[in-house]
């Protein structure tokens, strides 16, 4: 009996089939006590090992982006079982509580105030641990000045001359487009329009940007100009025109085989580089430039595309929202293209949409029929006197305009909205910012005009 127990001890941590050919070998055992060996073995030899390492429980708090009265607070949590039920502090007053059924969660904070910081507290509770929290700090933006100093210029001298499009390289670099029907040198009306201005901070000078097409120079009305962070300037006039040593190149998609004849022109532009870049425009054409080669995209409509605007999140993502709209249609809204999928967002607030603009992942604007906010996932209607847009644009969640029919140029500083009416019969097609300088365009009278604003 001594013989076998010390035996059993000795082979506790060994490998179960070793034991067991262990044991056969030793012929004086009995049959009936091998059962008892094996209990006593596995007892001794679970016994022996330690217990799992519990998981770590984290909980972590962060402030992805601030405007001048809201944050979206980022909630991580890590092994925990969910659902837990989440209460979000701003200053030590309760704010919301959520049902945390997700590992990383985005809440929305409205109704705070500019300037001021804040502390944001975490609070989770769960069954089967005590309560954890975990805070973070942030400070909400500052408004921006709506104090403003303006000029104005008109072109043309026959026929109906208008602008569609603008971009800003610097205060003393920008382009516009369109058609401007000037007189030749003898005072003769000039049938061919001019379809480019340009200002070099001291004046203004009309322009007709040719391009070769079929071993001939046409001039054409552009109808949509862009600004690389270059400083690359791209034009379309339905068809695309990229910069070159010597000028501009046309781009003829029809002729390349890029488009079909059912595929409308394209007007609008946005990119990142002369390596990316996005023409949308007519019949819901959609077309990206690599660099290299052109390529349709499949947008899913027919509708006519009049804006695009692109922003890139923080993960490196892209996200291109693309203004569709059309009297003759019941598609009216927004196209979002991210990771090469079409997405469509729409609202029944809507009417006609024709322009879109966004500062960051968390925000979009609309324009059209009224101006529409979309942010913690819901439409909203921005209650401003504005019954016509036509484009927005910005370069700050507290510094964003919208320009339109009646001479509309509205300003938000963060907090409200502030109208400018420079000129009261204008239609202004499309502006631009950078700095503290916005160029907006258009037509007054049958004549071209553009607006320069100055922020104070």
């Amino acid at each position: 009996m001594k013989k076998i127990v010390m035996l059993t001890f000795s082979l506790v941590n060994k490998n179960l089939m070793v034991f067991m050919k262990l044991y056969k070998s030793v012929f004086f055992f009995p049959s009936s006590f091998f059962p008892l060996v094996m209990v006593l073995f596995m007892l001794l030899n679970f016994g022996c090992k330690k217990s799992p390492t519990e998981p770590n429980e984290t909980l972590s708090v962060s402030v992805e982006d601030v405007s001048c009265t809201e944050a979206w607070v980022k909630i991580t949590s890590t092994n925990y079982q969910t659902p837990n039920t989440l209460t979000l502090y701003v200053n030590n007053e309760a704010n919301q509580s959520i049902t945390l059924v997700s590992s990383d969660t985005v809440l929305y904070v409205d109704s705070l105030l500019p300037n001021k910081s804040y502390t944001f507290n975490a609070l989770l509770t769960t069954n089967n641990t005590k309560p954890i929290t975990t805070e973070a700090q942030a400070t909400t933006l500052d408004t921006t000045s709506h104090n403003f100093t303006w000029q104005t210029f008109t072109f043309g001298e026959h026929s109906s001359s208008t602008l569609y499009d603008v971009a800003i390289i610097d205060e003393n670099n920008i382009w516009a487009v369109g058609e401007i029907y000037m007189n030749d040198s003898l005072g003769i009306p000039d049938p061919i329009a001019y379809n480019a201005v340009h200002w070099d901070g001291k004046e203004w000078e009309v322009k007709k940007i040719s391009v070769e097409y079929k071993g001939n120079q046409t001039v054409a009305p552009l109808e949509g100009v862009f600004a690389l962070p270059n400083n690359q300037i791209i034009f379309s006039s339905g068809l695309p025109y990229l910069p070159q040593s010597n000028g501009w190149k046309l781009y003829h998609l029809w002729d390349m085989g890029v488009l079909n004849q059912d595929d409308g022109g394209v007007s609008k532009i946005w990119g990142t580089s002369i390596n990316d870049l996005y023409f949308v425009g007519r019949k819901g054409t959609i077309v990206h430039y690599d660099g290299k080669s052109w390529q349709k995209i499949e947008s899913g409509t027919t509708t006519n595309i009049y804006d695009v605007y692109g922003i890139t999140g923080k993960d490196g993502s892209q996200r291109i929202y693309c203004a569709v709209s059309d009297f003759e249609t019941t598609l009216k809204g927004i196209l979002e293209i991210s990771n090469n999928h079409i997405n469509t967002l729409t609202s029944n607030i809507f009417g006609n949409i024709y322009t879109s603009w966004a500062p960051n992942t968390n925000q979009l604007y609309a324009g059209g029929h009224g101006l529409f906010k979309y942010a913690n996932n819901v439409w909203s209607k921005v209650n401003i006197d504005a019954s016509l847009i036509y484009r927005i644009r910005g370069d700050a969640v507290n510094n964003i305009y919208a320009v339109g029919g009646s001479g509309l140029i509205t300003h938000f500083n963060g907090v409200n909205w502030q109208h400018h009416y420079v000129e009261a019969s204008a239609s202004f097609k499309s502006c631009d910012i950078k700095g503290k300088t916005i160029v907006t365009v258009g037509e007054k009278n049958s004549k071209a005009i553009i607006s320069i604003g100055k922020q104070i």
